[in-house]
């Protein structure tokens, strides 16, 4: 399986049951280590990486002693608060050895469904990257709510790979991809190593392999998550050293084939599932520019119409009126409206801080 080998961008996804060791009740820092190890590697051959990793409550439980099997909310905040340091903790210990610094971000759901947050975290996680750090992502299980939370990370490693444009989710799990049946209660089911669409018969056999803290279902539809913003999925055993290496050394695993891209996915979005909220009108010079494939900058605006807030989706048209397309605003209206025709060392001056161009190119799809 080559996929692992030539993706871009890759979000691991590592679940409580590999951190955390069942013996005692501590971080596996030998599993952490091997897999340290593995994300070295793929670091060496030029690849991004992000984790997404669960953990905090089940540490916290060990150091809080709270040993009843069913927690309270209150109570699994409590844990999540004691755990998350030794969380992070563990993650450094197992990432210094081999040179890999990482970074804490805690999200809740508004940080992937608000596009003003959106946007934030999104900056956040990529000026992570660009200064060579892994961020290692958890949901705010401190603050999250039963009513107001991702339920699994599964889910929120999926809506982190939409985010950052990831091409590549590993979800290590306690089996080694999709079967036919669930392989611990039927001995003729058979593993399926590739799946090129989710239907409704893939995702029936998710039903009879529901195993794992989050189930195969879950799994599966994190897979349409990050299919759905052209991120493939690979499913792969987990609790054994080196998981990754193991995959690329023939180990079994079930991959999720995309259809598109992460750019093309993402722009598809905008262009067809976002209502605009508002239009810029740029000159020719700006119009051409964006044809070619370039930001739009405050130099180039000559109108803004409508209300919108920082990170709605806005028309671009030409002066003669044609849509030339449409993207997400990193100012809002007032703010877009005071720096128009400014250039880009003006905007700081005028506004107390500058957001970049007004419309990122990554966040721009052109019209016909």
């Amino acid at each position: 399986m080559t996929t692992l080998a030539e993706a871009r961008f890759v979000v691991i996804k590592v679940g409580s049951a590999l951190v955390v060791d069942p013996a005692t009740g501590a971080a596996d820092s030998a599993w952490l280590a091997s897999l340290a190890a593995d994300l070295a590697r793929l670091r060496t051959r030029g690849q991004k990486l992000l984790i997404v990793s669960s953990g905090a409550v089940a540490l916290g439980r060990r150091r809080l002693a709270l040993k009843r099997k069913s927690l309270t909310l209150p109570e699994k905040q409590a844990a999540a608060a004691a755990g998350q340091s030794r969380l992070m903790r563990a993650w450094e210990e197992a990432l210094a050895p081999v040179g890999v610094t990482v970074a804490q971000v805690l999200m809740t759901p508004d940080d992937t469904e608000v596009r003003r947050r959106y946007l934030n975290v999104r900056a956040t996680l990529e000026t992570l990257l660009e200064l060579d750090v892994v961020p290692v992502v958890n949901e705010n299980d401190t603050v999250a709510t039963e009513e107001l939370r991702y339920g699994d990370n599964d889910r929120l490693a999926a809506r982190v790979a939409q985010m950052v444009g990831a091409d590549l989710l590993v979800l290590l799990s306690d089996v080694d991809g999709l079967y036919t049946a669930d392989p611990r209660r039927d001995p003729a089911a058979t593993h399926i190593p590739h799946v090129d669409g989710l239907t409704p018969e893939i995702e029936a056999m998710a039903g009879g392999a529901n195993v794992g803290t989050g189930g195969m279902a879950t799994k599966l539809a994190a897979a349409r998550i990050a299919a759905a913003a052209g991120c493939s999925t690979l499913i792969t055993l987990g609790r054994r050293p080196a998981p990754l290496s193991a995959v690329e050394n023939g180990a079994l695993a079930t991959l999720f084939q995309a259809a598109a891209t992460p750019a093309a996915a993402y722009k598809a979005w905008i262009a067809g599932s976002l209502r605009a909220q508002g239009a810029l009108v740029v000159d020719d010079g700006a119009a051409k520019a964006l044809r070619a494939g370039k930001s739009l900058l405050s130099a180039g605006v000559r109108t803004v119409e409508g209300r919108f807030d920082k990170g709605d989706a806005v028309i671009v048209r030409d002066l003669a009126g044609r849509e030339v397309g449409r993207g997400l605003s990193r100012y809002d209206a007032a703010d877009a409206t005071r720096i128009v025709g400014l250039k880009s060392d003006a905007i700081e001056p005028v506004l107390g801080y500058s957001a970049g161009p007004l419309i990122h190119a990554d966040d721009l799809a052109l019209g016909g």
